[in-house]
């Protein structure tokens, strides 16, 4: 019985060359895009930081403004707006629509020396979304190799049913040519011809069926790597053969890329809620002001004309402390803060479901590994046993002591008893794949497995 794993070509173009499965996960790495999906997350919340970082920068504001407007103005009170334009001076007791020239420059420095902690929580705030968005693209790049592993045992697993359905098919060519010459000497009856066709017909349909499933595999393998389906080859020697028993370590759920990116929710959740607490805290700001306005308007309520007020001739400057108190945002903030607290009680919840979730899927994964083994110490007594019977169906068919559906049952049961010998050895490696999964961590298996 052959042990070794036969790479099954199925119209390749010349230029393909196999690969093995460490290099097709590097491959997968490269290629598939949401993983540059998550790097560009990356990057967007490490500009998030340095967004933060900024509030620690004093604002400077500058302003130039040239108008030609009248000059009326009224005595009385106008509560803040954005509509009416603001104007300065006596009220001049006249109503006059003659215009003049008007400007102003000048800037503001504003700067905020403590805010108890509000920057800082901020800007931890944003690390921890880059923590988190870190996190979610190891988790995004442990999803990618572990699905293009996946794939590449089922691609070689439908390998091996191809070629367990190709013996089938040749087998079933011999017998309907030994049967059709029985037939053909009368020493069998013509309906043994027709079950003999029929026979390797079916044996035909397998063999095109697991074919399909190879082009399936390969297609599905083929949206990872970035390749056409057709120059998708894989070669892994190692899995035709058991891997050698070795005692299971125990978990560490927290090691698992899934459960590291949602502590890191956790964190990043906990880093807004301190951000909050900070925020209904009065403001304290330093501020220096110099300006600059000049005008055509008189104080007598004439014009001067001309090109006066278009450059500023009046200077005025201005330093002060300015304290902001949001009074009645507490009930907005505290309804925040009381989702937040929500959020975070949410995603701990769901930081131990993971936890709960990866343990359930590690034990079925040692339990598949268990009785995936011990299926594959008993296929190939399955295997020798079905072909003794089939050698034996075919020599007492001949001798005229069995019938042809004897024949045909001995013949399907080696065909499935290759295939289930193939199988069972790539399943050992698949529920190995299913334990490294749950660990968090393939790159063991896939040294194992090797190039």
């Amino acid at each position: 019985m052959m042990r070794g794993f036969v790479l099954i070509v199925l119209a390749l173009p010349a230029f393909a060359q196999p690969l093995s499965i460490p290099q097709t996960v590097e491959a997968a790495l490269r290629h598939y895009p949401s993983i540059q999906v998550s790097q560009e997350q990356v990057a967007a919340a490490a500009a998030g930081i340095q967004l933060a970082r900024t509030a620690y920068l004093p604002r400077v504001d500058v302003l130039a403004q040239v108008n030609r407007a009248t000059r009326n103005n009224v005595f009385g009170m106008l509560l803040p707006q954005s509509v009416i334009p603001s104007i300065s001076g006596p009220v001049i007791g006249t109503n006059n629509f003659g215009t003049t020239f008007g400007s102003a420059a000048g800037g503001l420095v504003t700067w905020e020396p403590f805010d108890f902690g509000l920057r800082r929580a901020s800007v931890a705030a944003a690390a921890a979304g880059r923590a988190q968005s870190e996190a979610a693209l190891r988790r995004t790049e442990y999803d990618v190799a572990v699905a293009t592993t996946d794939a590449c045992l089922t691609l070689v697993a439908a390998q091996e049913t191809v070629r367990a359905a190709q013996a089938g098919v040749d087998r079933a060519a011999t017998v309907s040519r030994t049967i059709h010459a029985l037939v053909e000497a009368e020493l069998r009856p013509g309906v043994d011809a027709a079950r003999a066709d029929a026979e390797l017909a079916a044996a035909r349909t397998q063999l095109i069926q697991s074919e399909q499933a190879v082009n399936v595999a390969r297609s599905s393998l083929a949206r990872f790597t970035g390749a056409e389906p057709a120059e998708v080859l894989v070669s892994a020697p190692k899995l035709g053969e058991l891997p050698p028993e070795r005692p299971v370590p125990p978990l560490d759920p927290a090691a698992n890329p899934i459960a590291r990116e949602q502590q890191a929710a956790v964190e990043q959740a906990q880093a807004q809620f301190r951000a909050l607490e900070r925020e209904y805290f009065p403001r304290f700001y330093l501020q220096a002001a110099a300006y600059a306005r000049g005008t055509g308007a008189e104080l007598s309520g004439g014009f001067e004309g001309g090109a006066t007020g278009l450059w500023p001739t009046t200077q005025n400057y201005a330093l002060g402390f300015t304290v902001t108190f949001p009074v009645m945002d507490v009930a907005a903030i505290r309804a925040r803060e009381a989702a937040q607290s929500a959020t975070i009680r949410a995603q701990t919840a769901r930081a131990r479901q993971i936890a709960v979730d990866l343990r359930a899927q590690f034990n079925a994964a040692v339990a598949a590994l268990e009785g995936a083994r011990r299926v594959a110490g008993n296929t190939p007594a399955e295997v020798a046993a079905a072909r003794a019977a089939a050698d034996q169906a075919i020599a007492r068919y001949r001798a005229g002591l069995a019938n042809i559906d004897e024949v045909a049952e001995a013949e399907r049961l080696l065909t499935q008893a290759e295939i289930d010998d193939a199988l069972s050895r790539l399943n050992v490696w698949r529920a190995l794949l299913g334990i490294a999964t749950a660990a968090g961590d393939i790159r063991p298996f896939l040294t194992e497995v090797g190039p």
